[in-house]
C-alpha cells in the first residue's frame, strides 16, 4: 500500500471518529467516573479489533449481506444501548465516583466489556468497514488483501484510541472540579446513547 493511500484513509477515519456517537457518550461517561478511561476506551477499540477480525476473514461483507443477520446484531446493539443510556440517566456520573457498587479489578473488567459490547455490536462499525475500507483496498498492490484490510483495520483502532482517551480524558479534566455541570455532561450522554439506541431500533424495524 502507498503512503498516499495511506494518508487519504487515515484522514477520512479521522474525520468519522471524531463526529460524536455513542463512542464519544460513554466516553466522556468513564471520563467522569473515577480511573475508568483507559479501561472504557480500552473495550471501545477491542470492540473495533473483532470488526477488523470479521473484515480480514471475509465475514463482515457476508454480515452485511445477510439482512435477518444484520437486523438481530443491530436490535442487539440497539437494545443494549438503550438499557445502558437508561443506566447513566438514573445515575449520573460524578468526578471521582467509582464505576459500579464494586471496585478493583472486577469494576474495570465490566468497563471494558462494556465498551467492547458498544462497539463490538455497534452496525455503523460495520458498516465502516464493509463501505469505507473496501474503497481504500487494491488487487494490484504488493500486499494480499486481508494484510491490507488489517493494516486499515489497526490505523482506524488507533485512531479511536486517540481520539476517545481524549475525550474522557478531556471531559474529567474540564469537569473534573464542577459535579453540576459533569452531571449534566453525563445525562447529555445518557441521553444520547438512549436516542442513537432508539433510532436505530426504529430504523432497522421499519425495514423489515
Amino acid at each position: 500500500m502507498n503512503t498516499g493511500l495511506l494518508l487519504s484513509f487515515l484522514a477520512l477515519d479521522i474525520l468519522l471518529v471524531c463526529v460524536p456517537g455513542a463512542d464519544w457518550a460513554y466516553a466522556i461517561s468513564a471520563g467522569l467516573r473515577g480511573r475508568s478511561v483507559g479501561w472504557a476506551v480500552g473495550g471501545l477499540v477491542a470492540g473495533y479489533a473483532l470488526h477488523t477480525g470479521l473484515a480480514v476473514a471475509g465475514l463482515a461483507v457476508l454480515v452485511a449481506g445477510e439482512p435477518r443477520l444484520l437486523t438481530a446484531l443491530t436490535v442487539a446493539g440497539a437494545g443494549y444501548l438503550v438499557w445502558l443510556g437508561w443506566g447513566v440517566l438514573r445515575r449520573p456520573g460524578v468526578p471521582g465516583a467509582a464505576d459500579e457498587p464494586g471496585s478493583g479489578e472486577t469494576s474495570r473488567v465490566r468497563v471494558f466489556l462494556r465498551g467492547a459490547t458498544i462497539s463490538g455490536l455497534n452496525p455503523k462499525g460495520l458498516l465502516l468497514y464493509v463501505s469505507v475500507l473496501p474503497q481504500f483496498l487494491t488487487t494490484r498492490g504488493d500486499l494480499p488483501v486481508p494484510v491490507q484490510t488489517a493494516t486499515l483495520g489497526l490505523l482506524h483502532m488507533a485512531c479511536c484510541a486517540a481520539v476517545y482517551l481524549t475525550v474522557g480524558l478531556g471531559a474529567r479534566a474540564v469537569l473534573g472540579t464542577r459535579p453540576s455541570a459533569a452531571r449534566a455532561v453525563t445525562r447529555t450522554s445518557g441521553a444520547a446513547m438512549l436516542g442513537i439506541g432508539a433510532f436505530l431500533l426504529v430504523q432497522r424495524l421499519a425495514m423489515l
